[in-house]
């Protein structure tokens, strides 16, 4: 308005405020400047939201442009102005206004602020189409659809499954009116009209709702005035239209041959004044079904029902209890025979109305089927093993018994030849005696207690190693033959020391001098690292050349593998999981068995690679043993089970056995027999049958033969460690009260 008041005002006023906008460097033309926050938030509020024409600027001082800082100036004369309004009538956009910055001081253009809600084109659509004429599978990966006005991502609205789905259409009863769009990605009500159609394709009729199915027909073909004068086509009539047709002739002849046989009957004429005959049902059988079976005819009394019955059939009063305590589906009859001295005295029968009824169930209703119940012998479905007498030779008595006076005897080991048995306990005491008489022959203490025994499987030479706090012990026992001794010297202590490993090893082997060599003193000691703690589990290699050693502690996980020859220690695995309990070495291959506490992996030396891992399903596993066939595994745990495995088959045990009430302590195979047995800390040794076959389709025979019972339970311990006589059928055993036994066949 104030433009219009200010039109036909003086040019002279008008040139010094052109002057003035030329003096303060705005464009005749004019650039747009994009607004800052701070000016945005000044400047905002002199725009009330109409479309001014462009401000003037007068030039004043700066406090009369901070107070008249929205003002508008008029600098455009007559002619001027008459450009602008045809040039505003082709401009499409809104006006813009001068005014003068508050951080700048500097005249700007100021276009207002575009509201998409209502100058926009898209303004008046209820669910604006934001990516235009795009599939929509373009979108799939994206996490948005569209943009907005401002060119912001759009993101896609969270959609939830079908039980969402089903409650919104609980919660709300319109909710089937609206169908899914794809382009919004919203969910869109119908129209009344859309309702109409899809109501209509729905039933089967026109979708078009003006359309009119019974309207009149438009006969463009007859009636006055548009009777066919010509035909459709000038070409000549094929010879089908006056020839008969052999193929409808065939048709009408088969026709004809079946009404004469009798095959088409025509339709009867049906009068409306048929009358409704009676005919009798039972006069003769329908022709359409079967006739129904007759009924089962109820059996015929036998004597036990009789009223006068002999005195065999009347049930005693032991008899009489069973029948009544029995359910009445168990009973054999269903009543008990009673004896009267005559006809007139006996009454009437009270089960009579409930018998009928049954019967009659029976043949009008539905065949009810009572399942009896099946008197199995719970013996026969235990199967049937072979007797232990035909199982023979395994140990059944103790024959002799060695003490460790007050201390555990912790564990054992006996000589390849089966002569001598060596023995330690928990105060360092080692006892070497005979097994056929238990006497002792010699015995050395050491500091602390020992941890493990392993006689060396070579028979050539003959020596021992014990395991005490880091360190292992070998020992020679006395009474050797001269050439036995000087061969295990030999290789125990050679003259000539092998060349050091490119690799050192922080296991050390020492050797004393050979002018201090005695039977009271160890040959060679192997001192492990430190912290490495007391060796716990000894394994050989059946050639006698590599000693597994497995400690309570260490980086490696505890497990070392000297090589005797060589002189050589070696770690085998850089890291574990979990602790190892027990290494083995398989007989025939190069195959290394490590048990930690749930899993018992089978590890390739040679390809230095894992093999497989076996899934015992075992809390805490504490020991294990291979068979010598190397097929087979046991494996016994702290929660009683046994497993054994076959490593052909499956990963998991091939069958478990609970046969201890308490922890298994230890297991061993028989090296010749098919024997094995296990001790457990409820003071009990278990000896089995386990016959391997050859035939891989049959499966190994597991029989328990007999309960070995002679240690007593010393403070929760039972038999701790059992080891077989190579050369015979017997057992030794060590346990916390400190006896040894053998056990002979």
């Amino acid at each position: 308005m104030t433009s219009l008041v200010n039109h036909k005002r003086p040019s002279k006023r008008k040139n010094v405020a052109g002057d003035d906008v030329q003096q303060a460097g705005l464009p005749v033309n004019g650039n747009l400047e994009m607004l800052t926050d701070e000016e945005d938030e000044d400047d905002s509020s002199s725009d009330d939201g109409q479309v001014d024409e462009f401000p003037e600027i007068v030039g004043q001082s700066d406090s009369e442009e901070d107070s008249s800082d929205g003002e508008v100036l008029e600098d455009a004369d007559e002619d001027e102005d008459a450009d602008n309004d045809s040039d505003d009538s082709l401009h499409i956009f809104p006006k813009a206004k001068t005014i003068v910055s508050t951080i700048t001081k500097q005249p700007k253009l100021l276009y207002p602020e575009i509201e998409p809600e209502y100058d926009s084109d898209s303004s008046t659509e209820e669910a604006p189409n934001r990516v235009g004429n795009v599939p929509m599978h373009w979108y799939d990966d994206l996490p948005h659809i569209g943009y907005d006005m401002n060119g912001k991502k759009v993101l896609r609205p969270a959609r939830g499954d079908e039980l969402d789905k089903f409650l919104a259409t609980v919660d709300d009863s319109e909710a089937w009116t609206s169908a899914f769009d794809k382009n919004t990605q919203t969910d869109k009500p119908l129209t009344t009209e859309e309702l109409d159609l899809i109501r209509r394709l729905y039933v089967g009729e026109n979708p078009d709702a003006s359309y009119d199915p019974y309207e009149p027909t438009i006969e463009w073909f007859t009636g006055k005035g548009k009777e066919e004068i010509m035909p459709l086509s000038g070409a000549l009539q094929p010879k089908r239209r006056f020839v008969p047709s052999k193929w409808e002739k065939k048709k009408v002849m088969k026709i004809v041959r079946a009404i004469r046989q009798g095959r088409i009957v025509p339709n009867k004429s049906k009068t409306s004044t048929s009358k409704f005959e009676p005919f009798a049902i039972w006069s003769e059988s329908s022709l359409a079904q079967a006739p129904p079976l007759p009924a089962p005819k109820p059996p015929l009394p036998t004597n036990a029902e009789s009223y006068n019955p002999p005195e065999e059939y009347l049930p005693s009063d032991q008899e009489r209890k069973e029948w009544e305590e029995q359910d009445s589906e168990d009973r054999e009859r269903n009543f008990l025979p009673q004896k009267f001295p005559s006809l007139r005295l006996v009454p009437a029968y009270d089960r009579f109305v409930k018998e009928r009824f049954d019967r009659q169930l029976d043949l009008y209703l539905a065949p009810r089927v009572q399942r009896v119940k099946l008197n199995i012998d719970p013996n026969s479905l235990i199967p049937k093993l072979p007797s232990p007498n035909s199982l023979r030779p395994f140990p059944n008595y103790r024959s002799l018994q060695f003490h460790h006076p007050n201390s555990r005897a912790r564990c054992i080991s006996v000589s390849p030849d089966g002569a001598w048995v060596v023995s330690g306990d928990e105060n360092g005491v080692v006892s070497l005696w005979e097994t056929i008489i238990g006497r002792e022959v010699k015995w050395w203490k050491f500091d602390g207690k020992i941890g493990a025994l392993a006689w060396c499987p070579k028979t050539d030479v003959s020596y021992f190693c014990l395991g005490v706090d880091e360190a292992i012990h070998f020992i020679i026992p006395p009474n050797v033959d001269a050439m036995i001794l000087s061969l295990t010297q030999s290789v125990l202590a050679p003259s000539t020391l092998p060349p050091p490993p490119a690799n050192p090893s922080p296991v050390k082997w020492v050797t004393p001098p050979s002018a201090s060599w005695s039977v009271d003193k160890p040959i060679l000691t192997i001192q492990l690292p430190s912290s490495s703690g007391i060796p716990t589990n000894f394994c050989w290699h059946h050639r006698g050349d590599y000693l597994a050693v497995v400690s309570s502690g260490g980086a490696q996980g505890g497990v070392w593998i000297n090589q005797i020859t060589k002189r050589h220690s070696q770690a085998p695995f850089k890291k574990i999981k979990g602790a190892v309990q027990g290494v083995l070495f398989h007989p025939t291959k190069p195959h290394f068995f490590v048990a930690t506490q749930q899993y018992v992996r089978m590890y390739n030396l040679a390809e230095q690679k894992l093999i497989k891992t076996l899934t015992p399903g075992i809390r805490w596993i504490s020991c294990m043993d291979v068979h010598s066939s190397g097929d087979h595994l046991i494996v016994g745990g702290y929660d009683r089970k046994l497993c054994w495995f076959d490593l052909e088959l499956s990963e998991k045990p091939y069958k478990v056995l609970r046969y201890h009430s308490r922890a298994i302590r230890s297991l061993h195979f028989h090296p010749t027999y098919p024997l094995f047995a296990s001790s457990s800390d409820d003071g009990s040794i278990q000896i089995f049958h386990s016959r391997v076959y050859n035939d891989l389709m049959t499966d190994p025979l597991i029989v328990p033969l007999k309960i070995l019972r002679g240690h007593h339970v010393v403070e929760g311990l039972g038999v701790l460690q059992v080891k077989w006589n190579p050369k015979h059928p017997w057992l030794v055993s060590s346990g916390a009260d400190g006896k040894i036994s053998v056990w002979c066949s």
